[in-house]
């Protein structure tokens, strides 16, 4: 028979167990809110599902133009151009946990440090040279957030782990292309300069002089910059 410590073990892990069986790890938005309503409320983890019956191959299907930047959207003050393919362009992504991402620099173009809440990412360079980087969650022994950084060339891939803070940098003389590919139907994308300082309605300039030890003067231009939604 099992002694009583082995069994308190194998009776906590059983919770734990319990407690990871009822929770969805990966929800498809930020939050979601009960209502009593059924008619106020919406849809989530996904989009409603077509009848199989009636699904066809185009639904499988799209003409992207992922060979050239043309029509993606351009975000001209960082020197960005950018094409996704996520669930809200593809109806036929749903409950994949996949969606795919075109990005063209201009020199010195630049992804911001940001994150994806939900989803990994993996990139692989078609042309140029881009410095990317990601910094860890913090540390519980006192230690700094450790920084991974790397110079990719034109065949390189590079991972970046869901939900951690990553840029990406084209260093290189000429403009750079870049695919990228995320297990997740809608990542999720929170830029950091924007969530801090752009959004509405504004954070406390108290909170943020204090948080980034920066002088209110220098708080209060930053939130009054338009920051480009990327």
């Amino acid at each position: 028979m099992a002694s009583l410590p082995i069994m308190k073990s194998l009776l906590l892990l059983g919770l734990v167990a319990s407690f990871g069986r009822a929770y969805e790890p990966s929800p498809m938005q930020d939050f979601c809110v009960a209502v009593p309503d059924a008619k106020a409320a919406v849809f989530v983890n996904g989009k409603v599902c077509k009848n199989p019956k009636l699904v066809e191959a185009n639904d499988f299907y799209m003409a992207s133009g992922f060979n050239t930047p043309a029509g993606g959207t351009n975000i001209s003050s960082v020197g960005l151009i950018t094409k996704l393919l996520d669930v809200n362009q593809f109806p036929g992504l749903n409950t994949m946990g996949l969606s795919i991402a075109r990005m063209d620099f201009a020199r010195n173009g630049l992804i911001p440090p940001h994150t994806h809440s939900r989803g990994s990412e993996v990139v692989f360079v078609m042309e140029g040279t881009l410095y990317v980087g990601f910094v860890t969650s913090n540390p519980l022994n006192g230690e700094k957030n450790k920084f991974f950084t790397k110079i990719l060339n034109s065949g390189d891939s590079f991972i970046f782990p869901v939900g951690l803070v990553h840029f990406l940098y084209n260093v290189g003389r000429t403009n750079a292309v870049v695919f990228a590919a995320f297990n997740s139907q809608n990542p999720g994308h929170v830029t950091l300069a924007n969530s801090a300082f752009g959004s509405a309605p504004p954070i406390s300039q108290d909170i943020l002089t204090k948080a980034f030890r920066l002088d209110q003067k220098l708080i209060n231009y930053l939130q009054s910059q338009t920051w480009p939604l990327i």
